[in-house]
């Protein structure tokens, strides 16, 4: 019976107990003024920069970072036709374009186009020096190649960004090897 006691008293005492350890319960006011106040939903909350990669921006950084491009394009077409001895300027222009497409920021969305850019202006420069260097044909040769397939994967890149459609070159009009009867 003692020990029935004991466990009824415990069992009185442990509510109180657990009662002190709670919050203050509120006051009726307070929950008067809770259940007429009218409970707003939260809403995300617009930031003043504008996101560059939204398709209402994203034109205007493409074109800045593709203006490099354009540029050293041009550069590397007048290089390609000079003499050996004078290539030290051309090169030295290209690497200026490199530096700056380089340090241009640009939104994430377009970072593997920029990586692509780079990369292919690279591969012009370095097989430019090769040939100022007197590098051998095969060499040379590689270098082109590699340059041809960077400048593609940043064109396709660019498409990809811009939402177009790259249709291959139209094959089917080529003339054929066959002898004629």
């Amino acid at each position: 019976m003692k020990k029935d006691t004991l466990l009824i008293i415990c069992a009185l005492a442990l509510p109180i107990v657990l009662a002190g350890c709670g919050t203050t319960p509120p006051t009726p006011q307070a929950l008067a003024a809770t259940s007429t106040k009218e409970v707003e939903p939260a809403l995300p909350t617009a930031s003043a920069t504008p996101d560059p990669c939204s398709s209402a921006l994203i034109q205007a950084e493409v074109q800045r970072l593709h203006s490099h491009m354009r540029e050293f394009d041009d550069a590397a077409l007048l290089a390609s036709n000079m003499p050996r001895e004078e290539l030290s300027g051309s090169i030295a222009e290209l690497q200026r374009i490199r530096r700056d497409a380089e340090d241009e920021p640009i939104p994430a969305c377009l970072t593997a186009m920029k990586t692509y850019q780079v990369e292919h202006m690279n591969s012009v420069i370095n097989t430019l020096v090769a040939f100022m260097g007197g590098a051998d044909q095969q060499s040379l040769d590689e270098g082109i190649a590699l340059a041809r397939e960077q400048h593609d994967q940043y064109t396709l890149e660019l498409a990809r960004v811009l939402g177009l459609t790259v249709v291959p070159a139209d094959t089917a009009g080529a003339p054929s090897e066959t002898p004629t009867p």
